[in-house]
């Protein structure tokens, strides 16, 4: 179907709605690359006039990528609630966009409606969206999920634990995470991206981290950020993994150029579920994307890349995971460029997120041939902050030394928790207290009562 808008007697043709989302999407040097984006401030306000007047059936009818090739767009579709869409059914684009923003959008409702937003409708009005709209909006959007510790209540926020090392040497990762727990993260997860993929290695390091918790009696969950495939061998080894591990994208071809469709996503889930080590829940899966993952495999359908990156979260959507975070810039400049486009695409994911039901977390990150530095990785994390988002990355002085990008460090985690009040998954909290890492009122002490015989005997 054609679109079309007029400004000043010109008028902008779109030849789908694919050609409209993108065109209608603030600029960002991902879709310049891919050839999609608007060539004009004035064909991107036509577009998004153009998009406004849509209505959100449309998105049932017409989809941006084929259904007969797509396994992800037959999810989108197969699986839409049509009960939980109703309330918003008669609604437009933009008439969605104000509904969202009234006191009529409360949590309750938001959640509800969650199953019957699809991620184009969701990336839609997202186009039509300030930065304080999607802040407002996600901000109203409350998802909790729960392993060993309840993951997402109002007034909180968590943070995975990530103690990567180039070699993948116990000692330094245990030192990293020692460090961690003394400045209280970890609560999300403790959660190595390892350098290795040789099994025995991967092996050594989940068990690595089953131990630190175990003979500490942390209250959270541990996770080994290899491909899914090689968890379900480690599993099938008798490995205790708690949390199964996969990157995701927003097509069917995007998966495979990862190694996964739907299919092995759910006997992932199934194998995981298996070993019943949740004691407060059962959501085993923690899902990672990234706006560029789709482009960067030219497997985007010529869909701009947030709209593929709402789509990933269909995926995420359907295996009820307990964790999901956006890696916003982490693929590089060719996609974000600068500070501004990451900001803008961290607020993007993570209102998407919620607004679909995803316990949506963001790696507020950037590589360093990016034109951003830690000055805009504050905005984002003190906007994110604001929004509600469910967890950000601890990483030793916020500069990961094997992946080689610059992210949040665990202070940065302590500068929003001072500025806006925030606790730590309340199971968390209690075990910072019992241990004497908090105080009552789950300050950090500074003391260690519980730690310092126990880091002897690991590092020896």
């Amino acid at each position: 179907m054609t679109y079309r808008h007029v400004i000043d007697r010109h008028a902008y043709i779109f030849d789908d709605l694919r050609a409209l989302l993108a065109k209608a999407t603030p600029l960002r040097s991902g879709d310049r690359l891919a050839g999609v984006a608007a060539g004009s401030a004035e064909e991107m306000v036509a577009a998004r006039m153009a998009l406004a007047d849509i209505p959100l059936k449309q998105f049932l009818q017409e989809v941006v990528v084929p259904y007969e090739s797509d396994e992800v767009t037959r999810l989108i579709i197969d699986t839409h609630d049509a009960t939980a869409f109703a309330p918003v059914a008669a609604l437009t684009v933009g008439a969605f966009r104000d509904w969202l923003l009234s006191d009529a959008a409360t949590p309750d409702v938001l959640k509800a409606l969650a199953p019957g937003i699809t991620p184009e409708m969701a990336a839609a009005v997202s186009k039509l969206m300030r930065n304080q709209d999607l802040i407002l909006v996600a901000k109203k959007c409350g998802v909790v999920t729960r392993f060993r510790n309840t993951i997402g209540l109002t007034g909180r926020m968590s943070t995975r634990l990530q103690p990567n090392h180039p070699l993948d040497d116990r000692k330094g990762i245990f030192a990293s995470i020692l460090d961690g727990l003394l400045l209280g993260s970890g609560d999300a997860c403790i959660g190595v991206n390892p350098a290795s993929d040789d099994p025995a290695v991967l092996g050594d390091l989940v068990r690595l981290l089953d131990d630190i918790i175990a003979r500490l009696a942390i209250p959270t969950q541990s996770c080994v950020l290899t491909h899914v495939t090689t968890t379900l061998d480690l599993i099938g080894k008798g490995c205790p993994v708690d949390l199964v591990f996969q990157s995701i994208a927003g097509t069917e071809a995007a998966n495979r150029s990862f190694g996964v469709e739907l299919t092995i996503l759910k006997e992932a889930r199934d194998a995981g579920l298996s070993l019943r080590r949740g004691t407060v829940g059962n959501n085993v899966m923690y899902f990672e994307t990234g706006q560029g993952s789709a482009l960067s495999a030219n497997a985007h359908h010529g869909v701009d890349q947030q709209t593929c990156e709402a789509r990933a979260y269909a995926v995420a959507r359907a295996f009820d995971p307990l964790l999901v975070n956006s890696v916003v810039g982490f693929i590089g400049p060719e996609y974000l460029y600068d500070g501004k486009e990451i900001i803008r695409a961290g607020l993007e994911d993570h209102f998407c997120g919620k607004l679909l039901g995803l316990p949506l977390g963001v790696d507020v990150c950037y590589t360093n041939h990016a034109a951003a530095d830690q000055d805009d990785m504050d905005n984002l994390l003190t906007l994110l902050a604001a929004a509600g988002v469910t967890f950000v990355m601890g990483v030793p002085g916020a500069d990961d030394v094997m992946l080689n990008y610059q992210s949040t460090s665990y202070h940065d985690a302590l500068y929003v928790r001072e500025l806006f009040g925030l606790a730590r998954a309340p199971e968390f909290d209690d075990w910072l207290h019992r241990s004497g890492l908090a105080d009552a009122g789950f300050r950090l002490t500074g003391q260690n009562n519980l730690l310092p015989d126990f880091a002897a005997r690991m590092i020896e």
